[in-house]
């Protein structure tokens, strides 16, 4: 495990193939904030409904100045698949590297079975980047059960935007 990226870190710019095409880049200085969600692949069932009730909320986010990211180690075809069935309103990267999953801080497993799946991946993790390409809000689990509540990361953004609220954590 590598560590943690701090709050208030710069967060490094990863690009990575898009679903449908393209590129999409986490991190980096932008004229929007970003939130990104790490789910941990075609392979859990879990994200699969994590990724559809985020669906719900995007013009939430898009209200609040916030683009809408959800990124994993699959490969382009196992993320095609799993789009496939999701349908998402947002943009998904796909391939991102056990080394970019450390330097992000998420913890990282190896499959249980061939039947799980067939490389390793990143458990779950949520990042939330100010236009400056800072860390405001990062949740970082290592279990697929631990995830935050998208509703209230988006209550707690706009509360943050709304009255400059600080990058909690730093001291």
């Amino acid at each position: 495990m590598a560590e943690k990226l701090g709050a208030g870190a710069a967060v490094p710019a990863i690009t990575l193939g898009k679903v449908g095409g393209g590129t999409v880049t986490i991190g980096g200085t932008r004229d929007k904030w970003q939130l990104v969600v790490v789910y941990r692949g075609k392979h859990c069932p879990i994200c699969k409904r994590y990724l559809t009730g985020l669906k719900d909320l995007v013009a939430g986010y898009t209200a609040a100045n916030t683009d809408v990211l959800a990124v994993s180690g699959d490969p382009r075809e196992k993320a095609d698949a799993f789009m496939g069935e999701i349908q998402p309103n947002f943009p998904v990267g796909y391939g991102l590297s056990i080394a970019d999953m450390r330097r992000l801080g998420l913890y990282v497993s190896n499959p249980r079975s061939p039947q799980e799946t067939d490389q390793p991946f990143a458990e779950p993790g949520l990042f939330v980047i100010n236009p400056k390409g800072e860390a405001q809000i990062v949740d970082i689990s290592n279990a697929p059960f631990a995830r935050p509540d998208l509703a209230a990361i988006l209550k707690g953004l706009q509360f943050i935007q709304e009255k400059g609220y600080p990058i909690r954590g730093t001291a």
